[in-house]
């Protein structure tokens, strides 16, 4: 499971890496000579894409190292860090776009500058961008949801600032050749937007996963289903959650009958332990049970992490 689900991530980001290294090419080149303010920020933003992609290949890389002395449960937490760098360079990259832009429309309305159309082949490569990018967005989407890698989900997110980047840049090209030649550059000031946008929700996204944040009250709700199903387990006084990458670690104290032996307690435990791999599927790392004789004053606790 976990061979394929690194072969589908790599080939997922091996495809955006590709994709971009073409348009950053293109955009860049004919958004100077093209004279489009827009698809160059647009360009600007791809050769920042192709940057962080490398940067992500080498972060799954190292994900994907077995555990070891010094990480126990592995090194999957790379992925959220991963995710945090892909939020920074698309920060960053919209800030210097967004004042970059501004600068142009203010410079062309007081006429400090003299507005040029942009050639008809920013439009083509306009078009173009949007189309592959809502494939991308459809192909990274699904696998990231194969993979529940968080990684693939901020690439994701990364596909669909471009599609709408590619929307301004199209409406933003296709006035400034009617003649309103501040529209390409407001354009330009546009996409920055949506990506300093996409960015800072990255960057929150995956702050939460590192900072072992609760996964959703269905989950912990069926965990506690689950576990309860087991013969012989009264309830769960504890339930901890910790999350590495996509897979959680789960430390859980039972309640079983206080006359029991600490054989058949343990038998109980065990049982709850399997039942859990079992359902879960390969969404558990680790479950640690941990049991306590079942009184009434035991009354269940609320999920903490550990």
């Amino acid at each position: 499971m976990n061979k394929d689900r690194d072969a589908l991530t790599a080939f997922a980001v091996n495809l955006g890496l590709f994709s971009n290294v073409i348009l950053a090419g293109l955009k860049t080149a004919i958004g100077i000579f093209g004279h489009s303010p827009a698809l160059l920020a647009d360009g600007i933003n791809s050769s920042s894409d192709v940057v962080y992609y490398i940067a992500v290949k080498i972060f799954m890389r190292q994900a994907r190292k077995p555990a070891d002395n010094e990480h126990p449960y592995g090194h999957r937490q790379l992925e959220s860090i991963a995710a945090i760098v892909v939020g920074a360079f698309i920060l960053t990259t919209g800030i210097a776009i967004f004042w970059e832009s501004i600068n142009k429309v203010y410079e062309l309305i007081t006429h400090t500058e003299v507005g040029r159309s942009a050639s008809g082949w920013a439009l083509v490569i306009a078009i173009t961008t949007f189309c592959l990018k809502i494939f991308l967005y459809y192909y990274t989407q699904r696998t990231a949801k194969r993979t529940h890698n968080p990684t693939l989900r901020a690439l994701t997110n990364d596909h669909l600032n471009d599609i709408m980047a590619s929307v301004a840049v199209i409406i933003g090209v296709i006035m400034g050749r009617l003649g309103f030649y501040w529209m390409d550059p407001a354009a330009g000031a546009i996409v920055a937007l949506y990506i300093v946008k996409t960015g800072i929700e990255i960057i929150m996204d995956s702050s939460s996963e590192l900072m072992d944040s609760l996964p959703d009250d269905e989950f912990t709700r069926e965990l506690k289903d689950v576990s309860t199903l087991v013969h012989g387990v009264k309830g769960i006084e504890e339930l901890g959650i910790h999350r590495f990458g996509p897979y959680y670690t789960i430390s859980m104290t039972i309640a079983v009958a206080g006359e029991l032996s600490i054989d058949e307690a343990h038998k109980i435990s065990h049982d709850v332990e399997e039942r859990l791999l079992k359902h879960f599927d390969n969404g558990l790392r680790k479950v640690h049970i941990h049991y306590h004789p079942f009184s009434p004053a035991n009354t269940p606790q609320g999920v903490n992490t550990i």
